[in-house]
């Protein structure tokens, strides 16, 4: 039964008993007044004297009266007990619920943040398979959330610790203000200073402070939403491309990142050497010889695969796992933060036309697990 089921019976039941008490006392020879204030102060318990005699008739009926009087105070009192407790044994059942969940996952993604740029981002993340945690401050935000969520300040290191940090690949922070987003970044940095950190900037000014901070990438979703359209204005036919390929599920092939590993059979070898069309059907668009260094598209056959190097690819996710196969970074053994790819080159090792830019490199849509930062 609802609380508010609950509530109208237990109205409806004093209404009940004092109906039937005035009516009895006014059988016995009470005035109205006098037969309710009888009837009040026997349900109530008070202990007042009667307002007139009783006769035998009206002690047995006051006897009944008083045994229904009490059963229905105890009920209204515990329909409130459990009114004000209700909310607050569920919440906590709820919360036990979620905290095992969230012990049980590894290798997602906490969204710090469930306005519209963290449900987007939490969207997009589902429909590509990954975990993700979600952390706001406002209840009515996540209540409704399949996912695991977490209500709390997750500039707090233990509500992040509470959201697994330690076991998590990757952090989205999209807080109200930029300060409470640098302020998240140097906490989460200080506590896995190897976590893909990224950060929305809410100006153009706060990019960089965001990356002195710790974030792997700072984005400002207005910078990146004017160029996306200045893009499908001058080149329409290629911004529809790559939004096919980094955001249409039903589209089979992707463009992923896939890190060589020292003890991998293709490190130390050309990419002449491993042929990794041949071999996977995959296609090197770019390649990256380590962290923070600017990408070489379209590599020459000589490029040699060195340890903690990335490589872009395109192909289907198949082909990408038979890549896997060939000795790119197990999921297991995957190392994530900013030896990822995901860092932003120096302006000084990017000469112009040499590498691709930085934004556009964040937007080749997650990390392959296995092969996959």
């Amino acid at each position: 039964m609802s609380t508010i089921r609950r509530f109208v019976v237990a109205i409806g039941a004093i209404g009940v008993v004092t109906i039937l008490g005035v009516a009895g006392y006014m059988v016995l020879g009470f005035t109205f007044l006098e037969a309710l204030y009888q009837t009040v102060t026997t349900v109530a318990t008070v202990g007042f004297r009667e307002v007139r005699p009783l006769s035998t008739a009206g002690e047995l009926f006051t006897i009944v009266l008083i045994t229904l009087g009490v059963g229905v105070v105890l009920y209204n009192l515990t329909v409130m007990v459990e009114t004000i407790t209700e909310g607050e044994v569920r919440r906590y059942f709820e919360r036990r619920r979620m905290d095992k969940r969230i012990t049980a996952m590894s290798g997602h993604v906490i969204i710090c943040g469930h306005g519209r740029v963290g449900r987007s981002a939490r969207e997009h993340l589902k429909a590509i398979g990954a975990k993700v945690v979600v952390v706001d401050t406002e209840a009515e935000r996540v209540i409704h959330l399949e996912d695991p969520y977490l209500i709390g300040n997750c500039t707090q290191d233990e509500v992040l610790r509470a959201a697994g940090i330690e076991r998590a690949r990757a952090l989205i922070a999209t807080l109200e203000t930029d300060a409470d987003t640098v302020y998240l970044t140097l906490s989460a940095r200080a506590i896995r200073p190897d976590l893909v950190i990224i950060a929305r900037a809410r100006t153009v000014d706060s990019k960089e402070k965001l990356v002195l901070a710790g974030a792997t990438r700072a984005v400002n979703p207005q910078l990146i939403g004017g160029r996306r359209m200045a893009a499908f204005a001058l080149n329409a036919h290629v911004a529809e491309f790559l939004d096919v390929v980094m955001h249409d599920e039903e589209f089979d092939f992707r463009i992923e990142q896939v890190r060589i590993l020292a003890e991998s059979p293709l490190c130390g070898r050309t990419l002449g050497e491993a042929d990794l069309e041949a071999a996977s059907g995959v296609r090197v668009l770019a390649y990256r010889p380590g962290p923070r260094l600017p990408f070489a598209p379209h590599p020459p056959p000589e490029t040699v695969l060195a340890a903690g190097s990335v490589v872009i690819v395109f192909g289907t996710m198949a082909q990408v796992d038979v890549l896997t196969d060939l000795g790119a970074v197990p999921s297991a053994s995957a190392p994530i933060g900013p030896a990822s790819g995901l860092g932003v080159p120096s302006s000084s090792a990017t000469p112009h036309g040499s590498a691709v830019q930085p934004d556009a490199a964040a937007g080749a849509g997650g990390a392959t697990a296995a092969a996959r930062n």
